[in-house]
């Protein structure tokens, strides 16, 4: 587990994570959920992690900050690395706010 992982609830109030339970375009989405949801949770008890699976939806990172403010990213075509990146990225978006 990647250490900034352990600091999301410092600077994340809410992650949501939206894919299709079946498409292709959701499947790294859905691998990075298997792989890294539990290492996710452990380290931020507290941060509510909300996985949403629908038929045909877009795969997307969603991160809600202070004050409701909220930033999403399209996850269609990216890797589980990528996609780990993009979620570190929202984490280090919110510590600067």
């Amino acid at each position: 587990m990647a250490a900034w992982m352990g600091h999301l609830s410092k600077s994340i109030k809410e992650v949501r994570l939206l894919f299709c339970q079946t498409s292709p375009a959701s499947s790294s989405t859905r691998s990075f959920i298997e792989k890294n949801y539990k290492d996710l949770k452990k380290a931020n008890p507290k941060l509510p992690i909300l996985i949403r699976e629908c038929s045909g939806t877009e795969p997307q990172l969603w991160a809600r900050y202070d004050m409701g403010v909220e930033r999403g990213i399209r996850l269609e075509g990216m890797s589980e690395t990528q996609i780990s990146k993009a979620l570190e990225d929202l984490a280090k978006a919110g510590s600067t706010r």
